[in-house]
């Protein structure tokens, strides 16, 4: 089981969002994620929120081994030909380390303020299956064209191409049975998700059916969700166990309220024993 650490960059500038992540790759995490928003979720709305693709751009340049993605990017707050782009630069400057992690956006308000439009929750799943056909085309083709309808490229070009090929991991970030799980089963090398033990195992289930049914591997999509390690170490390692047992592969560990601490007992105590599952 591999494990990333959520540097989320609510109400922190640079220099702490750059030691968060050199000291994650000096531990020896798998991964270093931040989040797609503009203003901070908890705190100070009017606090410090550095934009998520030109922090990863960033944290590529000072970090040479930890992978790097977004958990996870609204597919509402940029067309997806220029999240393409964004994409493939940041690969590049990191030398093939991006996971580009992709969704169907859910802040409402923030979408508000920043005058962004915000369709209802099917809308956003059908741009968003949209749009990654968009930027897999941008991103393996000369020439691309795409005739969606809510989506067109025309004999669009764009180069570089991707470091890792044909482009870097896609994970969906998603829960929605009934439309985002089948949009995981049919593109997704990863997905990502939340919830209980049981909550994530239904869904890994109907993963797996969906799968099928559309002729895919189902052990071909990686599985990750998130992991506080907040309460007692006994907890956190029996639902590490328990998350293991139900075919989750990728733990997110998110940066505990508990501060620096917490999370470097983490990486001293447990996070070899969980890597080892």
């Amino acid at each position: 089981m591999r494990t990333g650490l959520d540097i989320s960059q609510h109400q922190l500038t640079w220099p702490e969002l750059r030691e968060r992540a050199l000291w994650a790759e000096e531990v020896g995490f798998d991964g270093v994620w931040v989040f797609d928003h503009f203003k901070p979720l908890y705190g100070d709305p009017a606090g410090p929120c550095l934009e998520a693709w030109t922090l990863l751009a960033g944290l590529a340049t000072i970090t040479s081994r930890v992978r790097l993605g977004t958990l996870v990017t609204g597919i509402t707050y940029r067309p997806p030909s220029i999240l393409a782009t964004e994409a493939v630069t940041v690969d590049h400057l990191s030398d093939g380390r991006l996971e580009l992690a992709v969704g169907a956006a859910w802040h409402e308000r923030e979408h508000h303020e920043l005058g962004l439009e915000f369709p209802p929750a099917s809308e956003r799943i059908r741009r968003l299956d949209e749009a990654i056909r968009v930027m897999r085309l941008l991103m393996t083709e000369d020439g691309a064209t795409f005739e969606g309808n809510r989506y067109r490229l025309s004999h669009a070009t764009y180069n570089p191409k991707p470091v890792q090929k044909p482009h870097p991991p896609l994970w969906i970030g998603g829960q929605g049975e009934r439309l985002m799980l089948r949009l995981v089963a049919r593109e997704a090398d990863a997905w990502h998700g939340y919830g209980s033990v049981d909550t994530v195992a239904r869904k890994c289930r109907l993963i797996d059916q969906y799968a099928t049914e559309a002729g895919r591997n189902p052990q071909s999509i990686l599985r990750s969700t998130a992991l506080s390690i907040s309460e007692p170490w006994d907890e956190v390692r029996a639902q590490v166990e328990a998350l293991a047992g139900i075919g989750i592969g990728y733990l997110t560990v998110s940066w505990p309220s508990e501060g620096r601490a917490r999370i470097e007992e983490f990486a001293h105590e447990l996070k070899e024993d969980i890597e080892g599952l």
